[in-house]
């Protein structure tokens, strides 16, 4: 229950051990736990790191237990604080990406120029893909912003990854959280886990991109004007700083199977405070939709419950009594 906050499974049975029996040593730990003396001195090593446990002033050499109210608000101000961090890190990686991505606008149709191509048209692109899952050798990588996925791109993707995961090839995907309100797409990523692959998702993506071994990367050349199509490039300075976006997507998001924890127990989801920050910058609903892979309506929905939540007759005093919370 307690490994959204950082605590493995070992490390959590401690924890509760603490809070059961906070004056039992280690041998007695042991024994009402199962575990040997060595996991439960690492998990006790790990909950003072955690400072979840601090020096007993009653009992030097003891450990005192944090009162949970705090030691998990301290435990859930570090994730913020981290998210934050690698938030940050995001937005500078995926500016860095759009403006290389920029200078291939003008590349002609369908022809590698210094190992960059454009390709323009489905069947264009989609030959690329077949052929670049066909040499794929150790690693696929994805981000599927937008929520639900036609079916037609489902069809297209199933045949190329059942024959990548049959040869034992890692597929790691990393799906819009307003995926798991469409039928096809949730059943389609849960197939792929079904067979293998490793699927999260996030409340909030960058651009749509596919990295291949390590080597290529496929992504729109403008996402808001997919007639321009797609860059496929083989620039080992493009590709490193599309990788590294992907792994710090991929570090925020949650595998499929679980749920989003909440920021607080009153407090908004993360997908809502996405659509808190979305709208407070200016956006407009339908623009904030696009960006969340939702509908206007939901966007419209979720801001009147937030509204209620935050007993707001309005948005301009729902924003300003989001910010004096500490959502914004």
């Amino acid at each position: 229950m307690l490994q959204a906050l950082g605590l493995e499974p070992d490390v959590e049975a401690v924890y509760r051990g603490m809070i059961t029996n906070c004056s039992g040593g280690v041998a007695e730990l042991s024994a009402l736990l199962g575990l040997t003396e060595a996991q439960v001195r690492n998990g006790l090593d790990k909950l003072v790191d955690l400072d979840l446990l601090r020096p007993s002033r009653d009992n030097p050499g003891a450990l005192r237990l944090v009162s949970p109210e705090l030691g998990l608000e301290l435990l859930l101000r570090r994730q913020e604080e981290e998210l934050a961090r690698r938030q940050e890190e995001l937005a500078r990686s995926k500016a860095t990406a759009a403006q290389v991505v920029s200078e291939f606008a003008d590349l002609r149709p369908n022809t590698e120029i210094d190992g960059a191509e454009r390709l323009v048209g489905m069947d264009a692109i989609q030959n690329r893909l077949e052929a670049l899952a066909h040499g794929l050798t150790r690693e696929c990588m994805a981000i599927l912003p937008g929520g639900a996925l036609s079916q037609t791109s489902l069809d297209a993707s199933r045949p190329l990854d059942r024959r990548a995961l049959a040869r034992g090839i890692e597929m790691r995907s990393v799906y819009q959280d307003s995926a798991r309100n469409d039928p096809a797409t949730i059943s389609y990523a849960r197939w792929l886990t079904e067979e293998g692959g490793q699927v999260r998702t996030s409340p909030l993506l960058p651009p749509r991109l596919l990295i291949f071994d390590h080597k290529v990367a496929v992504v729109p050349i403008d996402p808001t004007n997919s007639r321009l199509g797609a860059l496929c490039t083989r620039a080992p300075g493009i590709v490193a700083s599309l990788q590294t976006l992907f792994e710090q997507t991929w570090d925020s998001a949650i595998p499929l199977g679980a749920d989003r924890p909440r920021t607080s127990h009153s407090g908004p989801s993360d997908g809502e405070l996405e659509l808190l920050r979305l709208l407070a910058s200016g956006m407009t609903d339908e623009a904030a939709g696009k960006r969340l892979g939702v509908s206007l309506r939901t966007v419209r929905r979720q801001m009147s419950a937030l509204m209620e939540r935050l007993n707001a007759s309005s948005r301009f005093e729902a924003g300003l009594k989001a910010a004096q919370q500490g959502w914004l």
